[in-house]
């Protein structure tokens, strides 16, 4: 899971501020075009990453991800895991250059083909479940708006990515503007709760504003807080937005400070920031109650896994 995150930050979170931020927003065409290659390359970093994650050595994980070249997140994530144990195994049992042969003329294709057979099953599954959120947000927008929200700002502090959900969904107009702006809304509730839970130093609160992927480890060892403080404060920030009339065409987005520079390409500037502001005030409401809620609730702070770790090597 944590190398799905890391492929969604080296890929998604690389797009959204060259391409929609320094490109559409600032107009400059270089940035466009070098958020438009990072953001290809999403099947290719989690092929890679997950493989190297589950113990593959460089040389052969990046023969898996290569294999994935032109692949989505989900479809490369799949053929990095399962082809990742298949080359683990190769390397330990069968004899040196072999297994470099092996690799390049049978376990390349197979997670080429297991990631293509992959690709219309995620695609067609996630796009139908877009052009609903699409329809249903036209139809009834406060509703959408909280389920929306709360599932987003969840799924941003999940290693699943928001940016790559509201990619693969195809989400635009009025959700991906839900999605952006609770996002936005998220950077306030997770650091308020990592100050008040001391989950983390300074730098770890600071980070996980900017990006709540870079703390995928503290989140994943305090679901329960995290998770739920995120679900209620992100349904607030989504009513909000959805009566805002606020878009945003740029999908796969959501994410704390480029989605929300990419809103004044689409919004009025003063909206925009009107609504940053009401964001920051939701999302620090949101984590000062979830700090209370959870004061007594044992949490795992970063210096408690980092005790773990060494008592862990000394055994």
């Amino acid at each position: 899971m944590g190398a799905l995150a890391n492929a969604a930050i080296a890929t998604f979170l690389v797009e959204a501020f060259n391409k929609y931020v320094g490109g559409q927003v600032f107009g400059i065409k270089f940035l466009e075009e070098l958020g438009d290659a990072a953001g290809g390359l999403d099947g290719v970093a989690a092929a890679g990453l997950t493989a190297l994650a589950i113990g593959v050595s460089p040389v052969y994980a990046l023969v898996i991800a290569a294999a994935c070249g032109g692949m989505d997140l989900l479809p490369g994530f799949f053929a990095g895991y399962l082809i990742g144990y298949v080359m683990k195994y190769t390397e330990k049992y069968v004899p040196d250059g072999l297994d470099l042969i092996g690799s390049i003329l049978i376990l390349a294709p197979i997670a080429r083909l297991i990631a293509t057979l992959l690709t219309p099953v995620v695609n067609n599954t996630l796009l139908k479940i877009g052009d609903i959120i699409q329809s249903s947000t036209d139809t009834n927008p406060i509703i959408m708006g909280i389920i929306l929200g709360g599932i987003i700002t969840v799924v941003g502090t999940a290693p699943l990515s928001s940016m790559a959900l509201t990619a693969l969904l195809g989400l635009t107009g009025i959700p991906m503007a839900i999605g952006a702006m609770a996002a936005f809304s998220s950077a306030f509730i997770n650091s308020t709760l990592f100050h008040r839970l001391k989950l983390g130093d300074r730098k770890d609160t600071i980070a996980v504003s900017i990006e709540p992927l870079s703390q995928a480890d503290i989140v994943s060892a305090n679901p329960i807080p995290v998770y739920i403080t995120n679900f209620f404060g992100g349904a607030a920030a989504g009513l909000v937005i959805a009566l805002s009339g606020m878009v945003n065409d740029a999908t796969g987005t959501a994410t704390p400070i480029a989605g929300f520079l990419v809103m004044f390409g689409f919004n009025s500037p003063l909206t925009v920031v009107l609504y940053g502001v009401a964001m920051a005030v939701v999302g620090g409401i949101a984590g000062l109650i979830g700090s209370i809620v959870f004061k007594k609730y044992p949490v795992v702070t970063k210096r408690d896994m980092i005790e773990r770790g060494v008592a862990d090597s000394s055994r």
